[in-house]
């Protein structure tokens, strides 16, 4: 009998082991979990990032399996905190064509294996550095950067990202250019300021009316779908006679996923009034998410822009697409970043600047009218960003947009 009981938990436990190893376990049997169907709607969705709202039951859990159960393959999955939502978010890697669903099972065990940190994000000291299958993607500056003339101090800069990186290794950003040094890779600072009845200058720091520096870091870490980091950046009143005063508190959440063959990653902000009083941006053309563009960019047939609306340097300026994407020759080849605007932004679509000589765009929201930010309320901006080698290809960055702005809908159904 004890021959028996033996022989059959033998049996048992080598045929669960070949189960774990080929993927086979049904993640009914491998812990609690619920079912999910995405939906792809009306386009066609491939290296899609998806999101859904983490259930309840899973609130506790620190790492989850998910299964596509068409072909039982275990998807990577990662778990997001977005202020005081947490949310599932994965890649739809594989083709799933427009109206088409697919099925997938969330669950707490089983046969999970460890998923491989795909995105990186290290802290040298000085500076956030991303990487994606050890690719350079990004850096973001918190520490000082200094001007190369320090006779220019003034320009000394943190709180932004360069270089940004062509997932072949190209840096496509600038920093510093002699032509407008208070230009920085991808910045965030406004033109036109009134605070306490006094004008404040974010954007150009040769004027020392204000400044834009980074804080501190509240966080960083890297995973199997995305790597992330939150900071702090100052918007900083240098024109009171007391000294230099914080008007602002704006956080930054940026977000880079795990796809090498082109680069794609969010950045939202968050700004907040610092003080009781109110920070009202002026009306003015540009200042706002800014880009600045390669330095071997200058000169009128050295680049070009690409919108939404199929319109270029020549007729672009101040109007209001959904992308823009700014391009150019890096080496022997082309390449190109586009920002993308999500349909929630305050006036989306937002106006863009379109600057016709030089390699610089941003989505100047304050050109239309001035708006204010009030004591204890937020200015929520958000912007997915994506860079590539080649060509641009306008029915590519549509596509990419509508997963931004659209992406698919993900629900909890009863059963595959």
């Amino acid at each position: 009998m004890k021959n028996r009981t033996l022989k059959h938990f033998l049996i048992y436990s080598f045929a669960l082991l070949m189960l774990i190893q080929w993927g086979k376990l049904a993640v009914s049997e491998a812990g609690p979990g619920l079912y999910l169907e995405v939906n792809a709607g009306r386009q066609a969705r491939q290296n899609c990032v998806v999101s859904f709202p983490l259930p309840e039951q899973f609130r506790n859990q620190k790492h989850l399996t998910l299964f596509r159960l068409d072909n039982k393959q275990e998807i990577p999955v990662q778990i997001s905190q977005v202020g005081e939502q947490k949310e599932l978010v994965w890649i739809v890697r594989e083709l799933l064509p427009a109206g088409a669903t697919r099925k997938y099972q969330i669950m707490t065990g089983g046969a999970g294996t460890k998923q491989k940190e795909k995105v990186t994000v290290s802290d040298d000291g000085e500076h956030l550095n991303v990487k994606v299958a050890d690719k350079p993607v990004l850096t973001y500056n918190h520490a000082i950067v200094k001007a190369p003339r320090r006779d220019e101090a003034y320009y000394d800069k943190s709180g932004y990202i360069h270089p940004l990186y062509t997932p072949s290794g190209k840096v496509i950003s600038d920093d510093f250019n002699p032509d407008h040094p208070h230009q920085h890779g991808i910045m965030l600072s406004w033109r036109k300021i009134l605070f306490e009845g006094r004008e404040n200058n974010g954007w150009d720091q040769k004027s020392q009316l204000g400044k834009v520096e980074h804080n501190q870091v509240n966080s960083f870490t890297g995973g199997p779908v995305f790597g992330s980091f939150t900071t702090t950046i100052d918007h900083i009143d240098l024109t009171k006679k007391s000294g230099p005063v914080t008007m602002l508190k704006e956080t930054w959440q940026v977000r880079v996923y795990a796809l090498d063959e082109e680069f794609l990653f969010d950045i939202r902000s968050i700004q907040k009034c610092a003080t009781d009083k109110p920070v009202t941006i002026d009306k003015i053309h540009y200042g706002g998410m800014t880009v600045r563009g390669h330095a071997d960019w200058h000169g009128a047939d050295a680049y070009n822009y690409l919108t939404s609306e199929g319109k270029n340097k020549l007729n672009g300026n101040q109007s209001r697409p959904a992308w823009v994407e700014m391009y150019g020759r890096l080496g022997d080849e082309t390449a190109g970043v586009a920002i993308l605007d999500h349909p929630g932004n305050f006036r989306f679509p937002q106006p863009v600047r379109l600057h016709p000589t030089m390699p610089y765009f941003c989505f100047a929201v304050a050109s239309l009218d001035p708006f204010i930010i009030e004591p204890g309320k937020t200015f929520e901006s958000r912007y997915r960003f994506y860079v590539h080698d080649g060509m641009p290809d306008a029915e590519r960055d549509q596509r990419l947009w509508e997963d931004y702005a659209h992406p698919p809908q993900v629900k909890v159904i009863s059963a595959p």
